[in-house]
């Protein structure tokens, strides 16, 4: 059975959503969660664009095997330099190269005629092609160029050496049908687009990513590009989860083979939400929390006598289960690593202390323990990075006529320090301007703060969620704890921390 190949471009595209900063440990959980999924390539980054992205492609590219990992550039000597020197140490290395097609992207941004689009394409493709023979070549506003002039540019850059051609619709204006004859028109039109796998690239500004994705695909596409919960600049990209779980349910239709391991989409779209601070609408196909729920009696009648009355996918495909109590407060080291093994979950030593006790602390504090609890726990653990600041201690007094305090002790770089604040709006404020006062970040501006229950009951393990703007640029911060006092301030803390590695890396 034929197969499409999945290009995620989370780490890229997905980053380029407003609000969304990832310093390089983070891409590389992610990353490492995609090469777990079996994503075919993954794009890490654009490494010209900064310092700290520059760093992330290369850390990818350093730890994750098995899988292609590529850097985006522009065609431009400099770019492709600046990609190859992240992605060298690749097992399999991809330069993406790209330049816009579109009449009012040559004519306003690029000042080019179409002679000399085609020439800066060829240049730069055959410039990478110093580097290796992985390159992929972009139409940058494709679905709204000339499709004759297409052809020329395609069969240009594949006799340069390109070896993938990408059709984007760069900004979300293709309708199904019409994204499907371009498709078409330029396999029929290209005469040497045989040699090269044809790419598409959808964005969602009028909801039809996926829609002109699978259109594509019906079409001659044999990679498309997609990113985890349908992130990315403006209204996003075509969603991975949906493009997998389609081609997956409607097998019968498509009539090809998914080489992805679907029970990895769950932990997968929950590590991105929490790394970037994007949170997952409820009605979200495939990974919203009401996905797999029913409210009306005659959809709760069917699904207990039959769950495909109403189901046509299985929860437990995607990597979801039931919330059943696995573990407990008498349960030892051994019990958790075959927890961590069912769910295929690794921690190095240090990792794994400091996350046995935190499930020792919540055993005790909650009577039953959830697969949901662990795993919230875990998404604490998935990446190490450098923290300038830890939680050591912190009491909160308020009330009803109190004037709210809050006292806070951290450690940085081993050293304890601790104060004390009384000037806040609440609780919570108190315990941020007491933050703020030991890291020395007066500057910092919270631009969103939510807390949400992992399970239900009154002791259900607490997530806080925050978003803060530092110079400039948002930076998120998440943790969960019983304690929602407790996971504000850690979660606030984690985003500073961020901040701190992220200019450290610049």
């Amino acid at each position: 059975m034929a197969n499409v190949r999945l290009f995620d471009t989370t780490l890229r595209d997905g980053e380029q959503s407003p609000g969304v900063t990832l310093i390089p440990e983070e891409k590389l959980a992610i990353a490492k969660q995609l090469a777990k999924m079996k994503v075919n390539v993954i794009e890490a980054g654009f490494p010209i664009s900064s310092e700290g992205d520059f760093n992330a492609v290369k850390m990818v590219a350093e730890n994750v095997k098995g899988i292609e990992v590529a850097g985006l550039a522009r065609c431009r000597k400099g770019d492709i330099d600046r990609a190859w020197e992240a992605l060298k140490d690749a097992e399999n290395p991809r330069i993406h190269v790209f330049i816009a097609s579109s009449p009012i992207h040559m004519e306003y941004k690029l000042q080019m005629s179409e002679e000399e689009v085609i020439k800066n394409a060829v240049d730069g493709v055959k410039y990478a092609a110093q580097y290796t023979e992985n390159i992929e070549f972009s139409a940058e506003d494709a679905s709204r160029s000339d499709v004759d002039f297409l052809a020329r540019l395609f069969e240009a850059a594949i006799d340069a050496g390109a070896k993938v051609i990408n059709i984007p619709d760069t900004v979300g204006y293709s309708v199904p049908s019409e994204f499907g004859a371009l498709i078409k028109d330029v396999r029929e039109k290209t005469p040497n687009i045989d040699q090269v796998d044809i790419s598409v690239h959808c964005h969602n500004d009028l909801g039809l990513a996926v829609a002109n994705s699978l259109a594509a695909i019906e079409n001659g596409a044999t990679q498309v590009e997609v990113s985890v919960n349908g992130i990315g600049e403006r209204a996003g990209n075509a969603a991975l989860e949906e493009i997998v779980m389609a081609l997956y349910t409607r097998k019968d239709y498509y009539g090809l083979d998914v080489t992805q391991d679907t029970t990895q989409i769950a932990r997968l779209s929950k590590l991105v939400a929490n790394s970037t601070g994007v949170s997952i609408q409820a009605n979200k196909a495939i990974v919203g929390a009401n996905a797999f729920a029913h409210e009306a009696g005659i959809h709760q009648d069917g699904v207990i006598k039959e769950r495909t009355t109403y189901e046509i996918m299985d929860a437990k495909t995607i990597g979801l289960d039931h919330n059943k109590l696995v573990l407990g407060k008498h349960s030892g080291r051994h019990a958790l690593k075959d927890f961590l093994d069912k769910y295929d979950y690794e921690l190095d030593d240090a990792s794994f202390e400091g996350f046995f006790k935190r499930f020792k602390d919540l055993a005790d504090k909650k009577k039953n323990v959830s697969n949901a609890d662990i795993i919230a726990l875990l998404d604490n653990e998935l990446y190490d990075y450098e923290k300038t600041f830890e939680l050591e201690y912190i009491s909160v007094l308020t009330g009803r006529g109190l004037l709210p305090t809050a006292t806070v002790r951290l450690k940085k770089e081993g050293e304890i320090i601790q104060s004390a604040a009384c000037n806040g709006d609440g609780p919570v404020d108190a315990i941020f301007q007491t933050i703020n006062e030991l890291t020395g970040m007066e500057n910092i501006k919270l631009m969103s703060y939510k807390i949400d229950a992992v399970t239900e009951g009154k002791d259900a393990l607490g997530e806080a969620f925050i978003a803060s703007e530092i110079d400039g640029k948002i930076y998120t911060g998440h943790s969960s704890q019983t304690d929602i006092t407790e996971a504000s301030a850690a979660a606030y803390i984690e985003a500073i921390n961020k901040y701190l590695v992220y200019n450290k890396n610049k």
